[in-house]
């Protein structure tokens, strides 16, 4: 899983040709540890479809700000350069599936 941060995130997320899946996260935030096990599971799943990414709030605040993550975890989705889907907090692996799945047509 690449690690998204202000340096990366045009090559990364706005110029690729996947949909893109930008995990904000913390590493003192309880939910995020929770999340972190169905993200991965999601990025191995989706290898080669889908980029699975994270991005460590405390590292990069100005990239969160700069897209409005006011909550963490909060997963974007992203496709052709533009946000498409956003999940705020726990969210299930199957209803994260379907979101995905919703933007891979």
């Amino acid at each position: 899983m690449i690690e998204i941060t202000h340096e990366n995130f045009e090559r990364e997320v706005l110029k690729s040709d996947k949909l893109v899946v930008v995990d904000f996260w913390a590493p003192w935030c309880m939910p995020c540890k929770m999340m972190t096990p169905t993200v991965e599971k999601l990025a191995e799943e989706l290898k080669g479809k889908v980029s699975v990414s994270k991005c460590n709030v405390d590292d990069s605040p100005d990239l969160a700000t700069d897209l409005s993550v006011l909550n963490i975890p909060t997963l974007v989705l992203f496709k052709a350069g533009e946000e498409v889907a956003r999940m705020v907090g726990v969210n299930s692996k199957a209803a994260i599936e379907l979101k995905i799945q919703s933007f891979m047509v």
